[in-house]
């Protein structure tokens, strides 16, 4: 008699679905490509100097009214204190809805490993931001360096980290669109405020977009699985 059963296959206990934990075909590739654009922009940030005073000094004309209000709102509302908290907040969301930590810890590193170290390149090249002596409306004086701009960094980073993680779900187009707008926003919100040049805010652009995959091939393909409870799920018999 012929056993037509079919025979057993492993199974994953815990299935990770989500994109953001679907593992880069061009791993090498993209961790070179993201090295790659950190030493180069960070060489481009030395060079810079003054060379965009006058597109700033145009933007910062615009400063008035109620945009004047909106932009300083948006500038102060992704501060790092504010986009560490909803960063955490959005982590926390994603962790419930999914009912699986992974994907939250994926998004969080992310974002992190993207963000964090364009401070540290920022400390590095040391751009002094525009001279408020020159500008028409002229914001309150920062404190560190402007290059490149860490506001800008992170909304593309988030942007970047959660429409993967809505990669296949009815939203991704919808958080695709918003996070468009929201870079767009944040990129004129710090140079119309003119608390960056526009080649701080065009190089942070620039950053995220090729950190961000590198971030994700280093966070999530290679460190998490070798930490306790960030492993995927073995497979077991069915």
């Amino acid at each position: 008699m012929i056993d037509d059963a079919p025979p057993l296959r492993p199974r994953r206990r815990e299935p990770d679905a989500n994109g953001i934990l679907v593992r880069s075909p061009y791993p090498l590739a993209t961790l070179t490509i993201g090295i790659g654009a950190v030493v180069v922009l960070t060489v481009i940030g030395f060079f810079l100097g003054t060379v965009d005073l006058g597109l700033a000094r145009a933007l910062n004309a615009l400063h008035t009214g109620a945009l004047g209000a909106f932009t300083d709102g948006v500038y102060h509302a992704i501060s790092p204190a504010p986009a560490i908290v909803v960063t955490v907040i959005v982590t926390a969301v994603i962790w419930v809805v999914q009912r699986n930590v992974r994907p939250a810890a994926a998004f969080a590193g992310v974002v992190a490993i993207t963000w964090v170290p364009s401070d540290i390149v920022k400390e590095l090249v040391h751009r002094a931001r525009p001279d408020v002596s020159v500008l028409p409306h002229p914001f309150a004086v920062q404190p560190d360096p402007g290059y490149p701009s860490g506001h800008t960094v992170f909304m593309v980073a988030f942007t970047i980290a959660i429409c993967w993680v809505l990669r296949d779900t009815r939203w991704h187009t919808l958080a695709v669109t918003l996070g468009a707008v929201a870079v767009v926003v944040v990129f004129f919100a710090v140079t119309i405020d003119a608390v960056h040049f526009p080649t701080d805010a065009l190089a942070s652009v620039a950053w995220a977009l090729a950190v961000a995959p590198a971030a994700r091939v280093l966070w999530v393909d290679l460190l998490m699985p070798r930490l306790p409870y960030l492993r995927p799920a073995k497979p077991v018999a069915r």
